[in-house]
């Protein structure tokens, strides 16, 4: 919050500046925990995501190499 705004907020409230400090300050120690929970899932969430980024590269080129195999035996047994 802006110095000038939170000048405003006490004066406007009767609020001693102190005051709103420790609420703000109190507010964050609540919230620290599920902040940093959050942070920490994210990470998670974006190692299983290149995981599966990688798996899905690798399946793919199996299926590719899958079809250039089948598509040689389906031309060595037309040329029988």
């Amino acid at each position: 919050m802006a110095k000038r705004h939170k000048r405003e907020v006490c004066r406007s409230h009767k609020l001693n500046a102190n005051v709103l400090a420790r609420v703000k300050r109190k507010e964050f120690v609540e919230q620290a925990p599920s902040l940093f929970e959050r942070d920490a899932q994210s990470s998670q969430d974006q190692e299983r995501i290149a995981e599966l980024e990688r798996l899905v590269g690798q399946l793919t080129m199996r299926l590719e190499i899958a079809k250039k195999a089948s598509g040689c035996l389906s031309d060595g047994k037309n040329g029988r």
